[in-house]
């Protein structure tokens, strides 16, 4: 395996410093890739969205609507984590390149076969490469942080690195709120295609931007021949990690279908786009204060307790009489989601080899994605078998799951000893016993 650079860890020792977003954006040459980079994050929350109002407008239903954006959302959390251990190998551009025109393809074909009203099992066929070819921009982004702020770089910080994952947690949440809602109002407002067109455009632009910026993309890691590859998954800390953001993504997902028939049910359909807008609006406030603050606790601990308090936030969901409470109870939902995935992010970081870290990344965005769609399928079973507020039993019962992982099996995230803290260890000891031989 590649060995690793020795990155300092958030909790190493000595009084922790706060780093403000003002400082982390001043880092030489951030700007160059964050601007391309939102432009091509944008469209991973518009693809689901997308699909379903195409779908949903050129065959009339809900059920085929639904599958079809599910095959594309699966596609997308199998096949992003092999893009991502490409990236480390090949560089980044020389996976976004071919991404980007592979997805503007597929999501070409979609349309065309939608409204040509072709046979169902052919949109499963075009909807499966357009969720795999979805580049991985909030992973490469991550990567490039990390390259930036650890190591060897003159701007390395283990202090900005925490800031850097804040960050882009809170771009995730602004994305998912932003997304969806341009995707509608575009859908809407000029055809239903005209979002999946979209979706298509803002990708192949913003990710050949992002490509282009290749003087801050990380170090490529290619295989050596008898070498053994570096891979993400070799570390159990990441698949606990992953599996702990499946229950994320299962909050997520449920979510979004349980408030969308709750509204519904309360007669009042267009407020479900305000009660989620909390819940995601919580959750980049909570991103946003998190960054800010100079963390004693180790990252570890800080994890398992915001896993808690969002298992605790979950539990009250199916109990709400009305949309106001809530509203309230998503609030206080999504205050827990940001810490929990800027620590998850904060985590993985220290599990990998430096070879692996993108991939690392992917696994995890994936794991979300395939918990929304498990989530929202899961969900809307139960809305139709049991009524409105059974949906909402759904994102306790992953969250629950997750947080049982975690406490059970915490001890696998803790980082391993890298080779450079194993010689000034021995260093140590040798000056120790030259010290009393003298």
């Amino acid at each position: 395996m590649t060995a690793r650079r020795t990155v300092e860890s958030p909790e190493s020792e000595g009084s922790p410093t706060r780093v403000g977003y003002g400082a982390l954006l001043r880092t030489p040459g951030a700007w160059t890739f964050l601007v391309p980079a939102l432009a091509a994050r944008l469209p991973y929350a518009m693809l689901s969205l997308g699909i379903v109002l195409l779908i949903l407008d050129t065959n009339g239903s809900y059920g085929t609507a639904g599958t079809v954006a599910a095959v594309s959302a699966v596609a997308q959390a199998f096949v992003g984590p092999q893009t991502g251990r490409l990236a480390d190998r090949f560089g980044q551009a020389a996976v976004l390149v071919p991404s980007v025109v592979v997805h503007a393809l597929s999501v070409g074909a979609l349309i065309a076969l939608a409204l040509g009203h072709a046979p169902v099992w052919t949109l499963f066929l075009a909807a499966a490469p357009a969720g795999a070819s979805v580049p991985q921009i909030g992973a490469m982004v991550r990567s490039r942080w990390v390259g930036k702020l650890s190591g060897d770089s003159p701007d390395a910080s283990p202090q900005k690195l925490n800031t850097a994952f804040a960050f882009e947690s809170v771009t995730d949440e602004f994305t998912f709120v932003v997304g969806p809602v341009l995707a509608t109002a575009i859908a809407t407002g000029i055809a239903p295609a005209a979002g999946l067109i979209a979706e298509a455009a803002l990708t192949v632009v913003g990710g050949l931007a992002f490509a282009a910026q290749r003087r801050t993309a990380p170090a490529r890691h290619p295989h050596v021949p008898g070498a053994r590859r570096a891979s993400a998954l070799a570390s159990p800390g990441v698949r606990l990690l992953a599996a702990s953001f499946l229950g994320v993504g299962t909050v997520f997902g449920a979510m979004q279908v349980s408030v969308t028939a709750f509204a519904k049910a309360a007669g009042q359909p267009g407020a479900n786009g305000l009660v989620y807008g909390i819940f995601a609006g919580g959750s980049m406030l909570a991103g946003v204060l998190y960054g800010m603050v100079a963390w004693r606790r180790p990252a570890r601990q800080r994890m398992l307790g915001s896993y808690a308090l969002l298992v605790l936030g979950c539990s009250t969901l199916w109990a709400m009489p009305n949309l106001t409470a809530l509203a309230v109870a998503g609030l206080v939902c999504g205050l827990a989601i940001a810490p929990t995935l800027i620590t998850g992010y904060t985590l993985v970081e220290t599990l990998v080899a430096d070879g692996a870290k993108t991939e690392a990344f992917t696994w995890l965005t994936g794991a979300i994605g395939l918990g929304l769609a498990a989530g929202s399928t899961v969900a809307g079973q139960l809305i139709d078998g049991y009524g409105t507020s059974a949906g909402f039993v759904v994102p306790v019962a992953g969250a629950g799951l997750g947080l049982i992982a975690l406490v059970s099996l915490r001890r696998l995230l803790v980082p391993p000893s890298t080779p450079s803290r194993t010689v000034a260890r021995s260093t140590v000891q040798a000056q120790l016993v030259g010290a009393s031989k003298g």
